[in-house]
């Protein structure tokens, strides 16, 4: 596979910072989705997720209004709807692979954060919003529905009646809201959102990456699996992990009281 760094992905810049990759969506004025953008990031995590070397993804807009005003309307004008299957497979592809991620994936949302640029945030581990920012899935508005998780992950993060309030009457909130309701973690001051997310990835650096790899599974496992059976999945990987490096050096490192060096295997 080719070097993510040195290759160009449509609507996104993307730069190494430590174990940490920075994603910033890239398509003036508001960042909104392509199917062309949404294949890249389809393919650049991909990508991150060959790197054994990262570890943690940051992902951010570009500027200070937008994080991402969501897909480009203009795309559904004609009312084709083979057009509309495409990015609607596009932006599944898309998503899924961001929310499948190895590592740990945070949401820096610097603004605006509207239909497909919430979604976006919603398939990400975490989120950080700045205090100036609004989120909104108002895809009802326009005779449209959110089809990149936003009916499946909303719910999960601020319970069946904030989802409703937000996709059924189109309601925009605030930073403060978001934080209140469990669609994001934490609130920062304007353009202060990277920064903090840098921060939560090197955090998530110290971890064993294989651990936080298997831990996010089952985490996410469920959504979907029982209890019963999720209780059987976490003591099996439990014992999973000793055929691993990093249980042997994780161990040693703490009995040696010293930092430990993940090799990621």
């Amino acid at each position: 596979m080719k070097d993510w760094r040195t290759q160009e992905h449509v609507g996104l810049k993307v730069e190494a910072d430590g174990h940490t990759a920075v994603i910033t969506l890239h398509n003036p004025p508001a960042h909104t989705w392509t199917v062309h953008s949404l294949s890249a990031l389809r393919d650049l995590v991909g990508a991150l997720n060959a790197d054994r070397d990262i570890y943690a993804l940051v992902i951010t807009g570009d500027g200070e209004k937008f994080f991402s005003a969501g897909a480009d309307l203009n795309q559904f004008a004609s009312g084709d709807k083979a057009a509309a299957r495409e990015a609607a497979r596009r932006f599944g592809e898309a998503f899924e692979a961001l929310s499948a991620f190895r590592g740990v994936s945070i949401a820096a949302i610097n603004g605006y954060a509207m239909g497909g640029g919430l979604e976006c945030a919603l398939a990400c581990d975490l989120r950080i919003i700045e205090e100036h920012a609004q989120v909104a899935l108002p895809e009802a508005t326009v005779g449209l529905l959110p089809c990149a998780g936003g009916t499946q992950n909303l719910p999960r993060l601020v319970g069946e009646g904030w989802a409703k309030r937000m996709i059924l009457l189109g309601e925009r909130i605030n930073a403060e809201t978001a934080v209140r309701i469990g669609l994001a973690e934490e609130k920062v001051g304007k353009g202060e959102a990277k920064a903090l997310a840098l921060e939560w990835a090197k955090k998530a650096g110290k971890q064993s990456p294989t651990s936080i790899a298997a831990c996010k599974t089952l985490v996410q496992s469920t959504r979907t699996g029982t209890h019963a059976s999720a209780l059987v999945a976490e003591r099996e990987a439990f014992v999973d992990l000793f055929d691993t490096a990093d249980q042997v050096e994780g161990v040693s490192a703490f009995l040696e009281k010293r930092a430990a060096q993940w090799k990621n295997a």
